[in-house]
């Protein structure tokens, strides 16, 4: 499969997370929601890592992979508690889209810091997203 085809799998499952986060954290504690869910993530990625990886995968990291990854893994948790706080207090059709305002954050943090080339197309996309958010947020 391309990249589309695992972005719209991506989109999909992350609107099914949006609507089983609402369900299932509507009485219980936000951040112990997350920790149950985080537990379950890792348990199922772990899973999937060592069943399809080859044992010298791991020899391939470096400090500076390490580094990122956790990195990475601090800001995912950081966004999923402050997701799922929102999804215990608001609406998922209004918390989703203000989510997704990542997709701008994106497009500008990669242009700065990657080097990523930022054209028409993606500055439009990105003033069409922040403003349909913002519409949605409003309404």
């Amino acid at each position: 499969m391309n990249w589309l085809a695992w972005s719209l799998l991506s989109a999909f499952f992350a609107a099914l997370t949006a609507i089983l986060a609402k369900l299932g954290v509507a009485s219980v504690d936000a951040n112990l929601a997350t920790a149950v869910r985080t537990s379950v993530v890792v348990m199922f990625t772990w899973a999937l890592a060592l069943a399809t990886s080859q044992p010298e995968s791991l020899r391939a990291f470096t400090g500076k992979t390490w580094l990122y990854l956790v990195l990475s893994g601090l800001a995912t948790g950081l966004s999923w508690l402050c997701y799922f706080h929102a999804l215990q207090v608001g609406e998922a059709s209004r918390v989703a889209p203000i989510d997704k305002l990542s997709v701008v954050l994106v497009i500008v943090l990669a242009t700065l810091f990657l080097g990523e080339r930022l054209t028409w197309g993606k500055a439009i996309g990105a003033a069409m997203i922040a403003g349909g958010a913002i519409v949605i947020a409003l309404d």
